[in-house]
């Protein structure tokens, strides 16, 4: 063995692939002393993990020391090769493959420059350095400008920097016929804050709505304009009341607009949950 290339257990697995998987690929080979195919597979293995240089990692599990691995994985025949990238499982191969179908599986998993550039852009936002995040996504879009998930990335980060206007420049390149649910998700927010600029200001609708309160038209405007903002509670709570008031095409708008906010505020799903009760309630 050379050094990117070790035997592991039940009790390191977690720390030598998952944990070692988020910053470089690590393929677990999970084999037997007695098996053949298995015999014939392992110089392969070695020969590319040398030939890599810690591109990508090779772990190595003997399936009858550790059958509780091998069940956890679904290991059902072996030679069974699996690959875990950012803490997951991503492919896997059974049997024992030649060199260049085992060259091909592995060339599938090194990321390009451009993704490394993502992967060190996501680690950048989490320590909130959001300009230098920027930086990299933009010089990765350079590098492979069909990289969707890198776009959607920018896009993202561009709306967190409430640069709206950029961002949906960095949008508009993607087809709707292959948009995704994420990119789906980034296009509504983005659908929204383009209407909120037609709409007036919040302080303005908030005036009109303190000397009428049934002013509906200003209090959907005002929901419109709180989902532009984020502010999904008070944006719920205003459509709601719509909803509840009207009986003709400002109730529709509402309710579609809530259904809308469901999607976009799906992290928060206490939220969600208790909004959801309320409009069935409203319209039943």
């Amino acid at each position: 063995m050379n050094t990117h290339s070790f035997d592991t257990g039940t009790e390191a697995f977690e720390r030598d692939v998952v944990q070692a998987s988020e910053k470089v690929p690590v393929l677990v080979d999970f084999w037997a002393p007695w098996c053949a195919p298995c015999r014939a597979l392992k110089p392969i293995l070695e020969k590319l993990t040398g030939e890599y240089q810690g591109r990508f990692l090779l772990a190595r599990v003997n399936s009858d020391e550790h059958p509780q691995l091998s069940a956890r994985f679904g290991v059902r025949g072996i030679p069974n090769v699996k690959a875990f990238v950012d803490g997951k499982l991503a492919d896997e191969f059974t049997g024992a493959l030649p060199e260049s179908g085992v060259r091909a599986f592995i060339d599938r998993l090194i990321p390009t420059p451009g993704e490394r550039l993502r992967r060190t852009a996501r680690a950048l936002v989490t320590q909130g350095n959001f300009d230098e995040a920027e930086r990299h996504l933009r010089s990765a879009l350079e590098l492979d400008p069909e990289n969707r998930a890198v776009r959607l990335d920018l896009v993202e980060l561009l709306l967190a920097k409430n640069s709206h206007a950029e961002a949906d420049e960095m949008f508009a390149p993607i087809p709707e016929r292959e948009r995704d649910e994420r990119a789906d998700k980034l296009y509504s927010v983005l659908a929204f804050w383009k209407k909120s600029q037609q709409l007036p200001a919040i302080g303005e609708l908030e005036a009109k709505l303190a000397a009428n309160p049934d002013d509906l038209p200003s209090l959907l405007a005002l929901g419109e304009r709180l989902v532009a903002d984020k502010r999904y509670e008070p944006a719920l709570a205003a459509l709601l009341q719509v909803v509840r008031k009207d009986r003709g095409a400002l109730r529709t708008s509402a309710r579609k607009l809530m259904v809308e906010v469901f999607k976009l505020a799906e992290d928060q799903a206490t939220l969600v949950s208790e909004y959801r009760k309320l409009l069935s309630g409203a319209l039943y």
